[in-house]
């Protein structure tokens, strides 16, 4: 069996380190592992292997490669990866959102404490030798506590059901909106089809985005759900920018028509510049960082071991995507 790595990026963590191919060449002695640093000879290697792990590959790759079988995505997102030609195929596609789920989930209950105590504010005064206490009091939203909020999450997957928990755990009321509503409630204290998002809307203090990005997710976030949002409510998205219709979502921080909002991706990334979103004192902008920690990689060569040795077993893989639907 071959498996071969091509996961590289511009951003270091990102790429694949140098150390995955050995890590697991001495786990599992029997594989022959081969990693890329780029996609150059990418045509020539993947021709037979089994088993490709990268976030991407166009579908002249594809097309050579006769004798894959799986393909593991290090990424949460696999849109880029589902071309109509794998959709097709018999190929298995997993990802990662087992692996990216629980830091995620820290990532959005860290910025709606933030937002909840007014944190960039405090840190705008700050550099400006401001003693703020009377400013931040005064202020609109003022701060509060989260104990007794209403979350209304939108999707519930790996980041949705690592959420739930810890918003509970703080005593916060979890509302979860999914696609199947079947699927159960994952921790959450009720649970809603997508049908009725605009129905539970109203009653978030938070909003917080973890859907996959699908054609039907894609702009859920519209001006008119916008308006249904109550004005001391923050909207906060980690998953995909595309979920938000961005020019509805500026114009509303614009005129404050919300209490603000936590951003961690955009449609476009890096966000330039120009972008008016940067001057937006109601905005709270991460660099796409809710899954950046040291200890990524670890987490991925777990996760990848243990599919591995499901694959050999000829078990079913965890975090498997439908490829009709897209997640």
């Amino acid at each position: 069996m071959k498996v071969l790595i091509v996961h590289y990026h511009t951003f270091e963590l990102w790429h694949a380190p140098s150390w995955l191919r050995p890590r697991l060449q001495q786990a599992f002695p029997d594989i022959r592992f081969v990693q890329l640093p780029d996609d150059r000879k990418l045509a020539k290697e993947i021709s037979d292997a089994d088993v490709f792990i990268g976030w991407s590959l166009r579908p002249e790759f594809l097309s050579a490669a006769k004798k894959l079988r799986w393909i593991h995505s290090p990424a949460a997102a696999v849109n880029q990866l589902l071309s109509p030609e794998l959709v097709e195929s018999g190929i298995v596609v997993t990802n990662s959102t087992g692996v990216h789920g629980p830091v995620v989930a820290e990532h959005a209950l860290a910025v709606i404490l933030a937002l909840a105590k007014r944190l960039p504010q405090a840190m705008r005064y700050q550099a400006k030798k401001t003693w703020s206490q009377d400013q931040l009091w005064n202020d609109r939203p003022r701060p509060r506590e989260v104990d007794g909020a209403t979350v209304v999450l939108v999707g519930m997957g790996g980041i949705g059901r690592e959420f739930a928990p810890r918003a509970k755990a703080l005593g916060m009321k979890v509302v979860a909106v999914r696609e199947n509503p079947g699927k159960g409630a994952s921790g959450a204290d009720e649970v809603y089809g997508t049908d009725e998002l605009d129905r539970v809307l109203p009653e978030a203090d938070y909003v917080v985005l973890c859907a996959p990005l699908t054609a039907a997710t894609a702009g859920i976030i519209n001006r008119a759900r916008l308006k249904k949002m109550k004005k001391d409510s923050y909207l906060i998205n980690v998953s995909r920018g595309q979920l938000i219709d961005e020019a509805a979502l500026l114009n509303t921080l614009q005129n404050r028509r919300i209490a603000g909002a936590a951003l961690d991706v955009f449609s476009q990334e890096p966000l330039p510049r120009s972008s008016p979103f940067w001057r937006l004192d109601n905005l709270l902008i991460t660099p796409h960082t809710a899954a950046v920690t040291e200890r990524l990689w670890e987490r991925h060569l777990r996760f990848i071991s243990e599919n591995l040795k499901r694959f050999i077993a000829g078990q079913p893989l965890l975090s498997q995507v439908d490829k009709a639907r897209g997640y």
